[in-house]
């Protein structure tokens, strides 16, 4: 993936995705319905996946880890510490849905990077919705980590993509 080159990277998506076929395979799909077990959180995108997704988002300790990612579709879990934000960002062609499944934040969206106009505060099981071209943030204000995760449509990351910290997502944007 570190080489920008188109064929470098549809090479490095599918040596990925066939990775995570592989260990998915080696482990049984079994275990991804038992609730007792924890979920590998790999990308298991392009091919049919059931999951427990409250328990894969509260499990995940990452800031952004892809657990599905198909061609008009992408499902990613998040977790935000405490007092931190997801990071002012737009995307111009991508719809974003986000739902929390624990802890509280203040979601922020406006049409300018200087005008957030539009704020709510979100707990538990609240759903956002982002239209495409829409500036937003969401700021943890709890105290414990925000656990979310969100589908853009169509995907906006990398098959395969872990942010462990937001410090990494913001190297690789």
């Amino acid at each position: 993936m570190k080489y920008p080159d188109p064929h470098s990277q549809h090479c490095a998506r599918v040596c990925l995705h066939c990775a995570s076929a592989c260990r998915a395979y080696a482990s049984g799909y079994a275990n991804r319905f038992n609730q007792e077990d924890n979920i590998e959180l790999i990308d298991y995108g392009k091919r049919p996946f059931v999951v427990n997704i409250n328990q894969a988002v509260k499990q995940n300790n990452t800031f952004r880890t892809a657990l599905w990612t198909g061609d008009h579709l992408q499902v990613t879990v998040m977790s935000i510490d405490v007092g931190d934000d997801i990071g002012l960002e737009v995307h111009p062609d991508v719809d974003q849905f986000l739902r929390i499944e624990e802890g509280q934040g203040l979601v922020q969206m406006g049409d300018r990077k200087d005008q957030l106009d539009f704020e709510a505060e979100v707990y538990d099981d609240y759903a956002i919705m982002v239209p495409a071209g829409t500036w937003h943030n969401l700021t943890n204000t709890g105290h414990k980590p925000l656990k979310l995760y969100t589908i853009y449509a169509p995907p906006e990351h990398p098959f395969g993509t872990v942010h462990k910290t937001k410090a990494d997502a913001m190297a690789t944007d």
